[in-house]
């Protein structure tokens, strides 16, 4: 059999665990696959004493993961320790300006500095792989660059964080308020101690700024995208969508469109109501689902394990058995986004005030005559249509009363007109909350 494939592992967290066990489990297995042996020879983590489940003793321990790349007898480096700069960068760097593979689960560094590694990468002639950086062991990132290469993709989206959607379908379930659930989440190991990353929108829009650039050619762009949270959401939420036939779920979601003769590149992470009969209404807990459309293909679906052990190391080692293959018989390495960097397109954001859709507004408003009928004249004045409207009672020690209605299909700058208008009003106890409903 051919010489092995050289491998050294950076983080030893619970992926970096994760893969030492799958490649000492599956070895000859992984070997018949890849044509050639798949060895790890060092390793590096920021404490080395403490305890992993797994024997380390057989590996070369480094404790500067930066000096990893320049091993001689290191192939590839596995990057698993995290953080969009610092030393995961630093490492990422060093690796690929030594001609040596690399691997990563990263999801912020590749959205932030993904097209200055790729580019590096690709003067190199190395490959630069990072399927585990978005949604865990989905093979999106294969199927959006491989599979589906051959279509135009007019759109791509879907549930993108598995925190959140825990928490969401916990609500949904249970008919618990937010912060009830989340430390519940937190006690169960499926949020972390500080959850802001996860419920805040930035990891799921760092996962679909990535996810853009290969499913439309262009420039990675995660300063562009729009992203909200679902730090505000309210039981009274879940149950309302539930009574017009739809769940909440945090939704990413791209698609371009011309506008003045150049693609524009529309980005959003933001809670959506989504029907019952929609695919993605189904994905519970702590699962990943994304939705690609191809001009061809139609509407694909990848769903599975969005985080975890298992799932994220199986997905870096399955971009270690495509090295192994494209390196063993001196083939192509490919481009890290599909096309080359320099034929990546720059395209701007996406004028979103002209899309059109159908939205949810929910306001908190003080109990007292009239209230209501400000807020329907500055949605008339806004040219919003009323199609629902539901008023609760008393929501709170404060008094404050839930009114949240359903619009009619129309552009998203008059509900953005409607809120200015509102904007200031005391008859609001807080800002509204919108969501835009989820369309074919």
């Amino acid at each position: 059999m051919a010489e092995p494939l050289r491998i050294a592992l950076a983080g030893l967290g619970t992926v970096g665990a994760g893969v030492i066990r799958l490649v000492e489990a599956n070895q000859a297995l992984i070997a018949r696959r890849a044509g050639r042996p798949i060895e790890i020879v060092a390793i590096s983590a920021r404490d080395r004493s403490r305890k992993r489940g797994v024997d380390l003793s057989p590996y070369a321990w480094e404790d500067d993961m930066v000096i990893l790349g320049e091993k001689p007898n290191v192939d590839v480096v596995v990057e698993l320790v995290g953080g969009a700069d610092g030393p995961a960068l630093a490492c990422a760097r060093t690796t690929i300006e030594a001609g040596k593979a690399l691997v990563t689960a990263n999801k912020a560094m590749i959205a932030h500095h993904g097209l200055e590694l790729a580019a590096k990468a690709e003067a190199a002639r190395v490959a630069l792989k990072f399927e585990a950086a978005v949604a865990g062991g989905i093979p999106v990132i294969k199927g959006l660059r491989e599979g589906a290469a051959a279509n135009a993709i007019e759109r791509v989206y879907g549930i993108l964080n598995g925190t959140c959607n825990y928490i969401l379908s916990t609500m949904e379930d249970s008919g618990r308020d937010f912060a009830d659930v989340l430390a519940e989440a937190q006690a169960k190991g499926y949020a972390e101690a500080d959850p802001a990353f996860d419920i805040e929108g930035t990891d799921a829009a760092h996962k679909l700024a990535i996810l853009a650039s290969i499913a439309f050619g262009s420039n990675v762009d995660f300063g562009s995208v729009d992203t909200a949270g679902i730090t505000r959401l309210r039981a009274a939420d879940i149950a309302q969508a539930d009574a017009l036939g739809y769940v909440i779920r945090l939704i990413g979601m791209a698609d371009t469109e011309v506008h003045n003769g150049s693609n524009t590149l529309f980005q959003r992470v933001k809670p959506h109501l989504v029907p019952f009969d929609h695919p993605l209404a189904h994905v519970d807990g702590a699962t990943n689902a994304v939705v690609a459309e191809g001009n061809f293909s139609g509407r694909l679906l990848f769903q599975g394990a969005g985080a975890g052990e298992g799932p994220t190391a199986s997905a870096v080692v399955a971009d270690l058995i495509d090295i192994a293959r494209s390196t063993m018989g001196g083939g192509e390495v490919g481009a890290p986004f599909s096309v080359p960097v320099a034929e990546l397109e720059a395209m701007a954001p996406a004028d979103t005030g002209h899309r059109l859709s159908r939205s949810y507004i929910r306001f908190m408003v003080a109990d007292r005559p009239g209230v209501l009928a400000e807020i329907t004249a500055a949605l008339r004045d806004a040219g919003v249509s009323i199609e629902s409207l539901i008023q609760k009672g008393r929501a709170g020690v404060d008094g404050a009363v839930m009114v949240a209605m359903v619009t009619h299909e129309g552009p998203e700058s008059a509900v953005s007109k409607a809120l200015e208008l509102l904007d200031g009003s005391d008859s609001l106890t807080e800002p509204p909350l919108v969501m835009n409903l989820l369309g074919d």
